[in-house]
């Protein structure tokens, strides 16, 4: 049986989301989708209420951003993922994603 290292979340600048606390994601793993080159971070909840866990190494549990060069069997294969309000008023995107 092979194990598969999920890659840690470095960054989240989306302060708007619940799971945001001081730049960090606090919840457990984050699923990144999207469509149109966006690649959003399916997580996000817009509530003024905080969630997610209290110290947690925040990752990537699923990506189906299958054009992405990391992706490899709907896994993300990146070192560390970054999340940040992307262009075109979307509000947290996969700042790691790259086009194949």
């Amino acid at each position: 049986m092979t194990t598969t290292e999920m890659p840690a979340i470095s960054e989240c600048t989306v302060t708007t989301c619940s799971y945001n606390a001081d730049h960090d994601c606090h919840a457990f793993a984050i699923t990144v989708s999207g469509v149109n080159g966006a690649a959003d971070c399916a997580t996000f909840v817009p509530l003024d209420a905080k969630g997610g866990l209290p110290r947690v190494m925040s990752q990537v549990g699923a990506c189906s951003r299958a054009d992405c060069v990391y992706n490899k069997n709907l896994e993300c294969g990146a070192s560390a993922v970054k999340v940040a309000p992307g262009p075109g008023g979307h509000d947290a995107n996969c700042m790691t994603y790259v086009a194949r």
